[in-house]
């Protein structure tokens, strides 16, 4: 049986809200654009201050630190997040938009000069593991140990649980690299950390392990899934790549679009200290809701024939990157990858075939959403 695209689609034209169980626990997720928008900024009422929490399962099992800045409110989140801004802002800067332009033309040679390509593990997340490097300022080949671990940081091979000795892999690997920068200090952003101050003192090093928690585990799979998705677009609507070659100022929508309708996070949780009345429902103090991006990004109230791919779709006000004061703080970066794969897709590419493919099914609750693949075979077909 197929897995319906929005499977949020008749539990959101039934009502604003829906009840979830996640490990035990009964979460009000909300379905709505309007509604989901409205609690990402009354942020005293929905909270991220929520060691483990926020995740959806919570992930008590797999770390050990509270992730940051994610995991806090403002003041503190504003203040945490100022002190790593300047290596996530760095895509606004010449030269790191050319090392990516870089990266991804020598991943398509090596694509072009195969018959197949597998682009979950030997083109996405390739990818997204030297991207990263390249923004935290470490050498390349730190991206290669990066890329032994998986997909996941957290979760089973199969992706529908937490490992707990994946947790302790990616523990071990962040204070093996933080000594390293307390020995031998350097622009990267496991030294920035070292020497940063939170109000007038060094960050202890459970905090520092909770920046570095958050940057390896945040935008991994999420990057992956957005990869292998675009791709299987393009495979499957041959018109995309010669409509961003007409039109090359299309790129910018395009990438807004395709973060819309993949919505590569489903959903994220936030607390309600003194409780919450939703549409209804009646959250208890310290219980969770769910802010449900997918959900929101199908809001037909909002956009028009929600289903549908549209290139120059606008206005988009999707929230894919989360929305409110704890947006995504690696958006950036994630626009200039996808905006510079579409480009160089459209410029060198004739089509792409797909050979094979294996979607990957999330399980939410009593919803089973379809996100990126787990397998993807193509073949890449140079322009002549």
């Amino acid at each position: 049986m197929a897995t319906k695209s929005d499977p949020f689609q008749e539990a959101r034209e039934r009502g604003s809200v829906t009840e979830c169980e996640f490990q035990g626990e009964s979460i009000t997720m909300l379905l709505r654009h309007g509604d989901v928008r409205e609690a990402t900024r009354d942020w005293k009422t929905f909270s991220s201050d929520a060691p483990f929490r926020v995740p959806i399962p919570s992930e008590e099992s797999v770390r050990k630190v509270r992730q940051l800045p994610i995991e806090t409110d403002p003041p503190d989140h504003t203040e945490y997040r100022r002190l790593i801004e300047s290596f996530f802002n760095r895509p606004r800067e010449t030269w790191m938009r050319d090392n990516i332009r870089t990266l991804i033309t020598g991943m398509l040679d090596d694509a072009l000069a195969r018959e197949s390509v597998e682009i979950v593990g030997e083109f996405a997340l390739p990818m997204q593991s030297r991207a990263l490097a390249v923004l935290l300022g470490v050498p390349s080949s730190e991206a290669e140990e990066w890329i032994s671990w998986g997909v996941n940081v957290f979760k089973t091979a199969d992706g529908e649980g937490l490992n707990q000795e994946k947790g302790a892999r990616l523990d071990d690997y962040i204070h093996r690299r933080l000594d390293m920068a307390e020995n031998a200090p350097g622009d990267d952003f496991f030294s920035a950390l070292t020497t940063a101050e939170f109000r007038g003192r060094r960050l202890t090093r459970e905090e520092m392990t909770g920046f570095c928690n958050l940057a390896f585990a945040g935008g991994r799979d999420t990057v992956i899934h957005s990869i292998s998705s675009i791709i299987a677009h393009i495979a499957e609507r041959p018109e995309i790549l010669p409509m961003l070659r007409d039109d090359t100022k299309l790129v910018m929508s395009a990438t807004e679009e395709f973060m819309r309708h993949i919505s590569p996070i489903t959903h994220l949780g936030r607390v309600c200290p003194a409780g919450a009345h939703v549409d209804g429902s009646d959250v208890k103090p310290d219980s969770r809701v769910s802010l449900c991006w997918a959900s929101a990004n199908r809001d037909a109230s909002v956009f028009d024939s929600p289903e549908e791919l549209r290139l120059n779709r606008k206005p988009n006000p999707h929230v894919a990157f989360g929305s409110g004061p704890h947006t995504c703080i690696g958006a950036l970066h994630a626009r200039v990858l996808f905006r510079t794969l579409l480009e160089e897709f459209s410029s060198r590419l004739e089509a792409i075939r797909i050979l094979e493919k294996e979607h990957h099914i999330e399980p939410i609750a009593h919803f089973d959403r379809q996100i990126g693949f787990d397998k993807l075979v193509v073949n890449f077909v140079s322009r002549q």
